[in-house]
Parts: C-alpha cells; sequence; structure tokens
C-alpha cells in the first residue's frame, strides 16, 4: 500500500477526523441512551406492563447487535462512504417517531430504528478511525470510544433536564441535534470516499499480503480461539459494568439511605470514570502491547471489585467503585485492536461483532441481573459480580502477535 494512504502505519494520525469521529460517537451515544431515560413516560403515557417495558429494551438492543456484525461484513467487501450519515437518518426517524408514537407497536419500531442507525454507525466508524489513525490504532479507538462513553453519561442529564419535566414529546427537540449530527458526518463521508478512492488500486494486494502474514503466524483454529477468549472477557467487563450503570444507585440507597438525586451523583462520577478510563488503555496498549492492556484492566480490579461490598464508606465506595469503572473500561480499545490484528483486513467486521456483542450481552446481563436482584438481593448481586475479574485468568489464553504484543 502507498505510503501516502491514510490507513498505513507509516501516515501521519489526523487528528482533525479523530477528532469530528469522537464528537459523532459522543452524537450517537447521547442519542441512544434517550430510551431508557424515557421508559418511565412511555409506561405512565401508554399504560404498558413490566413486560412490555422490558421487550422495547430488548427490541432495541437486539435491532443494535444482531445487525453491526453484518453490516462491518457486508461493508468490508462493499464499503459505503456515506454509511454514518444514512445510519444517523434512521436514528432521526426513529427519535420522531418515539416522540409521538401512539401505541406499544409503534415504540417498538421506533426504537428498532434507533437501534439500526446505531447498528450502521459502530462498524463503519471504527473502519474510519483504523484509516485516520496513522499507526496509532490504540489511541485512534481509545480517543473515539470516550466520545460515545461520555455521550452515554451525558444523556440521561440531559434527559432530566428537557423531557421528564415536561413530557415525552419533548423528545421531539433532540431532533434538531440529530439532523446536525447528520450535517456533521458528511464531511467524514467525503473524506472516506476520497481515501477509497486513492487506494482503490493498491488495496487488493495489501490485503492480501496482510492475510498472507497473518496466516504465516497464526493458524485459523488459534486465531478464532482467540476471538472466543477475547469475547469472553468482552462479557466479564460487561456484565460487571452493567451491575454498576443498572444497579449503582439502588445498592447505595440501601447501604447507605442516602436519596435518589445523591444516588444518581454517584452514578454519573462512575460514568465519568468509565468514559476517562478509555481513554487510558488504547495509547498505553500501542507502547507496551495489547496483551499487557487486557491483564492489568481486566484482572487488575479484582482486588479492589472484592473488596467493595465490604466497604462502610460512603466515599470510599464511590473511590472503589471509579477506580475500577476505570480500569475496565480501558480494556475494550485495547480488547478490540487486539482482534483487529488478529483479523487483517476486516475492520469492519471486526468491529460489529464487538460492539454488537457488547452490547448484546448487556442486555442479556441487565435482565439476569435483574433476574439474581429479585431472588437474592441488590447486596447479593453485587458480592456475586465482584468475582468477575477474576475471569481476566483467561488472558494467559491469548496468543502472542507482533503488533498486539510488543
Amino acid at each position: 500500500m502507498s505510503r501516502n494512504t491514510a490507513d498505513t502505519p507509516s501516515s501521519n494520525t489526523k487528528y482533525l477526523v479523530l477528532g469530528a469521529l469522537c464528537v459523532s460517537h459522543l452524537f450517537n451515544d447521547t442519542f441512544q441512551s434517550l430510551i431508557p431515560a424515557a421508559l418511565p413516560l412511555l409506561k405512565d403515557g401508554l399504560l404498558l406492563s413490566f413486560t412490555q417495558v422490558g421487550l422495547i429494551a430488548t427490541v432495541f438492543q437486539l435491532a443494535s447487535s444482531i445487525c453491526q456484525p453484518i453490516i462491518g461484513w457486508f461493508n468490508d467487501r462493499h464499503p459505503q462512504p456515506y454509511a454514518l450519515p444514512f445510519g444517523m437518518t434512521s436514528t432521526l426517524l426513529g427519535i420522531l417517531l418515539l416522540a409521538y408514537a401512539w401505541s406499544f407497536p409503534v415504540v417498538l419500531c421506533s426504537v428498532a430504528l434507533i437501534g439500526f442507525g446505531s447498528a450502521v454507525f459502530h462498524p463503519e466508524a471504527s473502519r474510519l478511525v483504523y484509516m485516520a489513525a496513522g499507526g496509532r490504532f490504540g489511541f485512534a479507538q481509545s480517543f473515539f470510544q470516550t466520545g460515545g462513553n461520555v455521550g452515554a453519561s451525558i444523556g440521561p442529564l440531559l434527559a432530566a433536564v428537557i423531557i421528564t419535566p415536561y413530557g415525552r414529546t419533548n423528545i421531539a427537540w433532540f431532533a434538531i441535534l440529530v439532523f446536525c449530527a447528520i450535517l456533521w458526518m458528511i464531511p467524514l463521508s467525503r473524506w472516506y470516499g476520497r481515501r477509497l478512492k486513492e487506494r482503490e488500486l493498491s488495496e487488493h494486494v495489501a490485503k492480501k499480503k496482510a492475510v498472507t502474514v497473518a496466516s504465516e503466524l497464526l493458524p485459523k483454529y488459534t486465531v478464532f480461539a482467540a476471538v472466543f477468549v477475547l469475547l469472553v472477557l468482552v462479557f466479564s467487563k460487561t456484565l460487571y459494568t452493567v451491575s454498576f450503570s443498572n444497579f449503582l444507585t439502588f445498592y447505595l440507597i440501601e447501604k447507605y439511605k442516602i436519596s435518589i438525586e445523591h444516588s444518581q451523583l454517584f452514578l454519573f462520577a462512575f460514568l465519568f470514570a468509565t468514559a476517562a478510563g478509555t481513554m487510558i488503555g488504547g495509547p498505553i496498549g500501542d507502547r507496551i502491547g495489547r496483551k499487557w492492556v487486557i491483564w492489568v484492566s481486566i484482572l487488575g480490579p479484582a482486588p479492589f471489585a472484592l473488596m467493595l461490598p465490604h466497604i462502610h464508606s460512603l466515599w470510599g465506595t464511590c473511590l472503589l467503585s471509579m477506580l475500577i469503572g476505570a480500569s475496565m473500561a480501558s480494556s475494550f480499545p485495547a480488547i478490540l485492536i487486539f482482534a483487529q490484528e488478529l483479523m487483517p483486513g476486516k475492520v469492519g467486521t471486526v468491529g460489529g461483532l464487538f460492539f454488537g456483542f457488547s452490547f448484546g450481552s448487556g442486555a442479556i446481563a441487565s435482565a439476569l441481573l435483574g433476574v439474581l436482584a429479585d431472588y437474592g438481593g441488590i447486596m447479593f448481586v453485587f458480592n456475586l459480580c465482584a468475582y468477575m475479574p477474576l475471569i481476566g485468568l483467561m488472558t494467559w489464553f491469548l496468543p502472542n502477535i507482533p503488533h498486539g504484543q510488543k
């Protein structure tokens, strides 16, 4: 591949493009986070049962998680420069439909549209991040994911100010932001289109060479086994993170008898620490290797996780939860880049698989932990989840690859 091509290690990192992608991720995940915030209003306004509320969340997660690997696989073979604004247009339609949904089936259609928009965004944005990285793949992926985590954390705050006090129809105001996001993504699509034309002649040869080198280094069964281990690590990280994002407020209220408002502030602190932690793993992985980052970020918090249920200080609990959240979040960029290095030339497929699996496993984990909380109580959930970081021991089974283990 030519040295002038944007996605070769010798190219300069395209910071403006990465910044635009980071903001795009912030937009996307902010809009996604409106759905959980709207569930109480939907339940009261349409007289829904808890089963119907759960089905809304399930349809949203399935539309996002199942479609992502398929879209990533398709776009690896047939790149679509304008996929990002197309996906955000689906989100725009879903937001407007959700604001004025008059029945339960219409709500399901609206959240499916929003989920599909996210399914289009993540694998294709991962391709652009890889192209703009200029060899700093970990840094680029961390920077990109930080935008999404920040968006996920501020979405509920925006919903509390704009939607909850004034009613569900105020969701429609977010359509203005979605339209702005579409306009924001169009220059990115044009940049992507230019890069596709630049590498049209040399890409096929470069991909064949990359795949040949990978096959010489690692047999297929080793790659499949490594991808399986990485997915298990993602599940452990997601399950433990979901236990905080969904149940930390209930845990703090039950254990420390604080108000709902105060518990939400501690939840915001945890989410903010998670966003900050995402920015750490990628750049460190560029320097010392992805495998070391995975070891430290998932297994490292295990002592703190085991200690947390036995802490009797509110501020001590908050501090430990922030440390754990930051550490666990730093693993995902390293895991994603490790998988991309295992499967060269399949950036979109890998992005769709791991983002989709993360969302899908998050939905399963939420339902599972809810059942466990009903059965054994919220304290039981936190004591059980404290053992999740120990699954980081499976990192031992990951192979050493030239770019992933320096």
